[in-house]
């Protein structure tokens, strides 16, 4: 087996064919010669001691400088696949399982992000990824999740969109970074240490870009969302599924924060993401006896989990298991493929993969 180095023959040392054979030389600055170490055992213990020093010193000076180019390497592991099959067994044509790591390899999500329709639910995924799945990933799918991360918090950063998407998922991320760090004896993380240190400085650098950013009011004089009727607002404002955007929006102006406490929008917003049984264990009234709705979607909100709403999703073929972005044609062998597909939640794409 040939050695790690920077010449097959040796770890580390430079060589150089002579008359008489290949020859060693030492570092190219120290400018010395080497011919056989059985020649350094006649000299003193001194001159030993700090032969062996400055050959531990030069390996460990190129380990740093390796893992210092490994954690600014940008080369990116990006596979454009549109579907990808999803065997949970060992058959003759194929061998062994279709892993979660080889599933976020092999499909485009590093496309999938500038469509604003996948958007959302590419990030979800990144969240659930990084809360308990990430040391269930291989080493080039870690890679392949800190890169494609590193787009879409750039893609943030020109779009000065979804800030607050972002947030989250980084804080999510740099939480269980952090845990996994402190047992580093125990966790499964591929790569060093060092490696890993220098990506959730990356994280704490993006956290500070995002706080950082200062929303320009657009040159555009046009009608503006305030010039609407109220009735088109209102029906706008309800289709915001986030109560915090509405929280926000009402912050705009005086106009826009009497919108953003009406009671009938608050409670369609409640019965859109949680049950009747679930409303009915929140009841909150107000102090003229009528329901709080507002209050009710927070507290909701803290005890039930919201319904999931996405533009496009990822689908599987329940006739011959492709997996594929909704939309994606695919060679299925059914008489009628539309019937066969069946849309995934970016948790029920995790659970796919967990036989």
């Amino acid at each position: 087996m040939p050695f790690l180095g920077q010449d097959w023959r040796s770890p580390g040392q430079s060589w150089v064919k002579t008359a008489d054979g290949w020859t060693r030389f030492l570092d190219e600055k120290s400018g010395g010669f080497v011919g056989d170490l059985s020649s350094f055992c006649k000299k003193d213990d001194h001159n030993k001691e700090n032969l062996f020093n400055s050959l531990n010193y030069d390996v460990a000076a190129k380990k740093r400088k390796k893992d210092l180019l490994n954690n600014k390497a940008k080369t990116q592991y990006f596979h454009q696949e549109k579907w990808i099959y999803v065997h949970k067994g060992s058959t003759k044509e194929r061998h062994g399982y279709c892993t979660l790591g080889e599933a976020f390899n092999r499909l485009d999500f590093s496309s999938a992000i500038l469509d604003s329709r996948r958007f959302n639910y590419v990030v979800r995924l990144l969240e659930l990824i990084a809360k308990s799945q990430l040391t269930s990933l291989s080493g080039i799918a870690q890679k392949n999740y800190m890169n494609i991360l590193e787009k879409v918090v750039q893609k943030v950063l020109e779009d000065q969109q979804n800030i607050r998407l972002i947030r989250e998922l980084l804080q999510t991320l740099y939480t269980s970074l952090c845990t996994l760090v402190q047992r580093v004896g125990k966790s499964v993380l591929v790569g060093n240490i060092n490696m890993w240190v220098h990506r959730m400085e990356s994280i704490l650098h993006w956290q500070q870009q995002l706080n950082n950013i200062q929303i320009t009011k657009p040159a555009f004089k046009g009608t503006t969302f305030t010039d609407l009727p109220l009735c088109l607002q209102l029906n706008i404002m309800q289709r915001l599924s986030d109560g915090r955007d509405l929280v926000s929006l009402g912050q705009v102006a005086p106009d826009l924060q009497v919108l953003s406490e009406d009671r009938l929008l608050w409670k369609k917003l409640c019965q859109y993401h949680f049950t009747d049984r679930q409303i009915r264990k929140r009841l909150i009234l107000s102090d003229k006896g009528q329901l709080d709705w507002k209050k009710m979607y927070f507290k909701l909100v803290r005890c039930y989990p919201r319904k999931e709403q996405y533009g496009d999703t990822l689908q599987l073929c329940r006739h011959c298991h492709i997996l594929s972005w909704k939309g994606t044609d695919h060679p299925c062998t059914a008489n009628n493929p539309e019937t066969c597909s069946t849309s995934l939640s970016p948790q029920e794409f995790i659970n796919l993969f967990r036989f």
